[in-house]
């Protein structure tokens, strides 16, 4: 399997996060979870593929609704979060677009908040459309653009401060990409020949205490995390202040922050 530059930067920025990734942004990709699960038809022995498992969220919940849940992940450190969140998965270290099962051997597929992080994500999700039997579903979640305000607000933070997101970040092929709106991710699954496509955007309000949303990035997750790391302690520190300048428009009376978020969810049906 051909390794890209962007799929090789992904991993290298979550190999070892994912204690990080849970105190942080695990709790805000926690939300859509059941919405995902519902597209999905998950229920009671069904047969599900978790892809991008991540800490274990969605297989937990999968478990909980007495389904029999297969779970992948491309990180050794995220599967280790998995066995502890979800016990009674069955876990395999794997990456798409290429997953060891046979076609048609489930009968649903998720992947929440995946297809931001792969190379290629048509054939992404032509991978999801191939381990689902006719009539299962295949449910995704992405960011959207244009961002909400949790999204941007890193950006403002270290634009305030001064500070340049870095230019060298491996970028997807332009001929890869899709236009992250309902309209883009209801194209990209249905070219890959899935039938019934829906798409919806969510909106909530993501709450969180502002030194546990620091934490994220201040431990490298994400492009945020990146550009902090690069910076020296005195950029870093004034990055901090601009950041909490900014969320403090956020903070309700208990001091925790409430900053709206967005997700799309699409779903579709194999043919």
């Amino acid at each position: 399997m051909i390794v890209t530059d962007f799929d090789a930067h992904e991993r290298s920025r979550w190999a070892g996060r994912a204690a990080a990734y849970e105190r942080s942004f695990g709790r805000l990709c926690a939300y859509p979870v059941e919405a995902l699960l519902d597209a999905a038809g998950v229920r009671a022995g069904r047969r599900v593929i978790d892809v991008g498992t991540g800490p274990g969220t969605v297989a937990a919940r999968a478990l909980q609704r007495g389904a029999e849940v297969v779970a992948v992940d491309a990180e050794p450190d995220m599967l280790d979060a998995a066995r502890r969140n979800a016990p009674g998965a069955e876990l395999h270290e794997a990456v798409l677009p290429h997953l060891p099962f046979p076609a048609g051997d489930f009968d649903a597929a998720v992947a929440n908040f995946v297809l931001n992080h792969v190379a290629d994500p048509a054939a992404a999700v032509a991978e999801l459309r191939r381990l689902v039997r006719p009539g299962g579903q295949v449910a995704v979640t992405i960011w959207p653009t244009p961002q909400p305000p949790l999204q941007r607000l890193w950006g403002e933070a270290v634009a305030a401060a001064g500070v340049e997101t870095p230019a060298d970040l491996p970028r997807l092929a332009p001929e890869h990409d899709f236009p992250r709106t309902e309209d883009g991710l209801t194209g990209l699954l249905a070219a890959a020949g899935l039938t019934d496509v829906r798409c919806l955007t969510l909106s909530w309000e993501h709450r969180a205490d502002p030194e546990a949303w620091w934490d994220g990035p201040a431990n490298g997750i994400g492009t945020i995390g990146l550009a902090l790391q690069r910076q020296p302690t005195a950029v870093r520190e004034r990055i901090r202040q601009q950041y909490d300048l900014l969320s403090a428009r956020y903070r309700d009376t208990d001091g925790q922050l409430a900053l709206p978020a967005a997700a799309l969810l699409a779903c579709a049906r194999a043919a």
